[in-house]
């Protein structure tokens, strides 16, 4: 018998899938304003997991969490014209607190570079106080016009990075570092996710920044999705305010500075981009629960042979979750853990019992099989480092499956349309590119001939990565 669809295929519909499994598992819930979202338990378990592998990935790269307040001076905003004119139409103002009229607005912080900024003139003095190197864990506020959700809310959840250094050459390596050791190195290996790195263009660059670096991403239905930047902002907030320091020599010199940042929306990216008709795959690097072990009947020994197994895998070091809710019908509970996209179930009952085996149900690469009980700790973290592969090599394969070499702007808006393009960046130019734009395709990066990232918008043979985005 052929089982029963839970979801609408992508095929289909794939935006209605999209919201049905953020629905079905369980991820999130649309908030009470327009564009704010709920994020529930098993998604914020998600996001807790990237989290700490980015966290850690930043941390290696020397810089320190701190936190600002979430309310900021408008004056701040209007202190480097390009931030705040690229930021307008975004702002949420504060007007009124405590039953008064304020004396001066205060806005709800889209982004921290002001700030942060304010600070920095403080804190830096010397050639001595460089490198300052800060990161924060916060949430921004940015009024969205077209809401989704994960992937475009008014408020979502971000790290914002922003460091001050003594020399351009400096700012500019660490900028690269981050693009590269922390968000490229996060996303290819945890979640297993194939990303261009590349060049934005003067277009698509952050508002006061003289470079962005950024990762692209291929979703599921071959439209591209931004998840990560890094931003080399040269001295534009050093000038706007004063942030100076003393250097060996005795002169006064103004920082150079880069900001970076990821956010929430990885959740969006990997429900998009793994997810099959069935559900979530959550890659096991990632996964909050990588196995489920699941009893089949209420009989005691079953419950006991099922929470011994869930200890055991514990120990191996598997994040194991025991299912022994009997109360409520297997195929239920099954259908749920396969929705939430847990790489590996194990399910035991009576007749398994006095076989001395469990049947293992791999999530993502389909299929169960029968195995003995006391090979569980060897045979799950095999099947967990092979699914994290799959998944990876997957990304990858439809990446260059469905983008095409073009020559020209109509088959590059023609290639948008089921994918990627490529197209000469001397062929294209910021002419061709605001054609495309017009036309609801944008250049999501400039690459070199060989996949590296350019060192210039200029740079003899660039690339054009040209697609539809979220």
């Amino acid at each position: 018998m052929a089982k029963t669809p839970v979801l609408t295929p992508r095929s289909d519909d794939f935006p209605r899938w999209y919201q049905e499994l953020i629905n079905k598992a369980e991820l999130a819930d649309n908030g009470p304003v327009r564009g704010t979202m709920v994020i529930r338990p098993y998604g914020y378990s998600l996001w807790e997991r990237m989290q700490q592998e980015m966290d850690a990935r930043i941390k290696r790269a020397g810089a320190s969490n701190a936190y600002f307040p979430l309310l900021i001076p408008q004056s701040y905003l209007t202190k480097e014209a390009e931030h705040v004119e690229g930021f307008a139409p975004e702002l949420a103002v504060v007007t009124h607190g405590g039953g008064k009229e304020l004396d001066e607005p205060v806005v709800i912080r889209p982004t921290s570079e002001t700030i942060i900024n304010d600070y920095f003139a403080k804190w830096v003095q010397s050639y001595r106080d460089l490198p300052l190197l800060i990161n924060q864990w916060a949430n921004v506020v940015r009024w969205e016009l077209r809401p989704r959700v994960f992937l475009r809310t008014t408020e979502f959840l971000w790290q914002e990075g922003h460091t001050a250094h003594a020399t351009q050459e400096e700012a500019r390596d660490y900028a690269a570092l981050i693009h590269r050791e922390v968000y490229a190195e996060f996303m290819e290996n945890v979640l297993a996710m194939d990303v261009v790195p590349g060049r934005k263009t003067v277009r698509e660059r952050f508002a006061g920044a003289i470079n962005t670096l950024t990762l692209e991403g291929m979703m599921g239905d071959g439209k591209a999705l931004q998840l990560g930047t890094s931003h080399e902002l040269g001295q534009n907030f050093a000038k706007a305010f004063d942030i100076r320091y003393l250097s060996k020599d005795g002169r006064q010199e103004y920082v150079w500075q880069t900001s970076w940042g990821s956010t929430t929306r990885m959740v969006g990216a990997l429900v998009m981009m793994h997810g099959d008709d069935d559900g979530l795959r959550v890659p096991p690097i990632l996964a909050p629960i990588q196995v489920v072990v699941m009893a089949i009947k209420a009989d005691d020994a079953v419950v006991a042979k099922v929470r011994e197994i869930g200890e055991r895998l514990t120990a191996a070091g598997v994040r194991a979750r025991v299912d022994d809710r009997t109360d409520t019908p297997f195929g239920r509970r099954a259908v749920d853990w396969e929705l939430k996209g847990v790489p590996v179930r194990i399910e035991v009952g009576p007749r398994d019992l006095d076989n001395g085996t469990a049947v293992l149900v791999r999530r993502h690469v389909g299929g169960k099989e029968p195995v003995a009980i006391e090979a569980l700790s060897v045979l799950v973290p095999r099947a967990l480092a092979d699914d994290q592969a799959l998944l990876l090599a997957q990304s990858r394969d439809r990446r260059r499956d469905r983008t095409v070499e073009v020559t020209t702007i109509e088959d590059a808006a023609a290639a948008a349309g089921t994918g990627w393009a490529r197209i000469p960046w001397a062929t294209l130019g910021p002419e061709g590119e605001a054609r495309l734009a017009e036309r609801g395709v944008s250049v999501r990066c400039l690459v070199a001939e060989d996949g590296s990232v350019p060192a210039s918008d200029e740079q003899p043979g660039n690339i054009a990565i040209v697609a539809r985005a979220y």
